[in-house]
C-alpha cells in the first residue's frame, strides 16, 4: 500500500471517528415545579366536579386505559368502567368529598408523577341509609399526555377507620 493510500484510508478513518463523536443534546428543561403546580390545580377542580356531581368532568381527570382501586370492590380498569363505577357514588343525595394532596412529586424525565394526600368522604351507609362519614387517605398517580396535558392512571385510596355516623350534619 503506497503512502497516498495510507494517508488516504487514516483520513477515512480519522473523519468517521470524529463523526461518531457528535455531542449528545442538552438536556430537557426540569419542568418539575410546573408540572407539581399542574397536578395540584388538576386536583382542586377534580374535587369541584365531585361536589357539582358532574359524572362526565369527573370521570375526565382519567386516562382512557385507567384504573380505579376501591375498597369492597373489584379493579375497574378503563374510563367505561369507571363512569360506572362512579355514576351511584355521585348520584348518593348524602354524597360530599374533599380531598387535598400534601405532597405532590413529578420524575426527572416530566412524563409521570403521583400525588398523595387525605381525603373526607360521606356517602349514605347502605344499611340505614343516614350519612357517614369516612376519612382516609389516597395516592393518585399521573401520566403526562401526547397533548400535554396531565391524566390520572392509578386512582387507589382506604380508609384511616370505619365510617362513623355524621354528627350535626358535619
Amino acid at each position: 500500500m503506497s503512502n497516498r493510500s495510507l494517508k488516504n484510508v487514516l483520513l477515512s478513518v480519522a473523519t468517521l471517528m470524529l463523526s461518531a463523536c457528535t455531542q449528545a443534546p442538552a438536556p430537557a428543561p426540569d419542568t418539575r415545579a410546573a408540572d407539581e403546580k399542574a397536578i395540584r390545580d388538576i386536583e382542586a377542580q377534580w374535587v369541584k366536579d365531585f361536589q357539582a356531581k358532574d359524572l362526565e368532568k369527573e370521570t375526565s381527570h382519567y386516562a382512557d386505559e385507567a384504573s380505579f382501586l376501591m375498597t369492597n370492590m373489584p379493579i375497574q380498569t378503563g374510563k367505561n368502567a369507571i363512569r360506572a363505577a362512579h355514576k351511584p357514588i355521585l348520584e348518593d343525595p348524602n354524597f360530599g368529598v374533599d380531598l387535598a394532596p400534601s405532597k405532590v412529586v413529578v420524575s426527572r424525565s416530566g412524563d409521570v408523577g403521583y400525588s398523595q394526600g387525605a381525603y373526607t368522604f360521606t356517602y349514605s351507609d347502605p344499611k340505614t341509609k343516614k350519612p357517614v362519614t369516612e376519612k382516609g387517605k389516597y395516592v393518585d398517580v399521573y401520566q403526562k399526555q401526547a397533548d400535554g396535558s396531565w391524566k390520572v392512571v392509578e386512582d387507589i385510596f382506604n380508609a384511616d377507620a370505619p365510617a362513623a355516623p355524621v354528627q350535626n350534619g358535619k
